[in-house]
């Protein structure tokens, strides 16, 4: 069955950035730490890639929402203010990009705690939304996230449309993603460390977000793009972006939103008992 979207929507686009800036390669090892080209490469995001797609966004006249982790938010302030002043929604990503698997218990807890902490303070909010580093969440870490506050995750799989994710501490909105939909598979590449081996052309992104999006508006679903500034905003990637939001428009039948809204929406048209929980394989 179809999900029920606002008005006449046939389906829902989320266009969402991971702002990693150098997080995502000091959680690898924090000895690129001294890698001047490497850490460079990284900087890009927020220095120029943040100012160039916001302005995308803006003529588009798009609200998006940028996952942050507390290492850019730290190192980066005035980006994270710039986002909000542009409309944007900010959410929480970790603090130094540390995937959840990796942590004890009490490692998690205290990072997803922390969100409120580094990001409030820039933002004026609560962070609302919550996306693992690497799309890779443990059976605990939605239990935590409802014991914060969270009212979504964005890091799992298992569907195309919004559905309620329970735990003992609460009930959170799951918005699943695809690596499909996620730019790091088409554009990164280092040498070193090993983060993506072949380049690809905007055109092909372009087409392949096309085709899904046409795709999931015959059966109604949600398309969460992933991007991230430091390969999306080179200047040839962001024209693209603002081709396939072009595209979206004018398809006429696509409810664009933030996260927040979409999960606000997602949560006054489920039922409360239908829920669903992380069912991992027993070996």
């Amino acid at each position: 069955m179809k999900f029920s979207w606002p008005g006449a929507a046939r389906a829902a686009c989320a266009v969402t950035f991971d702002v990693d800036a150098e997080s995502a390669i000091l959680a690898v090892d924090k000895r690129y730490a001294s890698r001047a080209s490497t850490m460079s490469h990284q900087a890009y995001g927020p220095k120029v890639g943040v100012p160039r797609l916001l302005g995308v966004l803006e003529r588009a006249g798009v609200r998006s929402t940028f996952f942050v982790p507390g290492f850019t938010a730290r190192r980066y302030p005035d980006t994270v203010r710039a986002i909000v002043a542009a409309g944007h929604e900010v959410g929480w990503h970790n603090d130094l990009h540390e995937p959840p698997y990796s942590l004890s218990a009490e490692e998690e807890r205290s990072i997803i705690e922390r969100g409120a902490e580094v990001l409030e303070p820039l933002t004026g909010v609560r962070p609302r939304g919550y996306r693992a580093p690497w799309w890779e969440l443990n059976e605990r870490t939605p239990e935590l996230l409802a014991a914060a506050g969270f009212a979504y995750d964005s890091s799992l799989m298992d569907d195309d449309i919004p559905y309620r994710l329970a735990t003992d501490a609460g009930t959170l909105i799951e918005l699943p993603v695809h690596w499909s939909l996620d730019d790091w598979e088409q554009y990164a590449f280092l040498p070193e460390p090993d983060i993506g081996s072949q380049i690809e052309l905007p055109s092909k992104v372009l087409e392949l977000w096309t085709g899904e999006l046409d795709a999931m508006r015959d059966e109604g679903c949600l398309l969460v793009i992933t991007m991230h500034p430091f390969l999306s905003g080179r200047p040839s990637r962001a024209k693209m972006l603002g081709e396939f939001l072009a595209r979206v428009r004018e398809r006429g039948d696509t409810w664009q939103a933030t996260m927040g809204e979409i999960a606000d929406h997602a949560e006054a048209t489920l039922a409360a008992d239908d829920v669903r929980r992380i069912d991992l394989p027993r070996l």
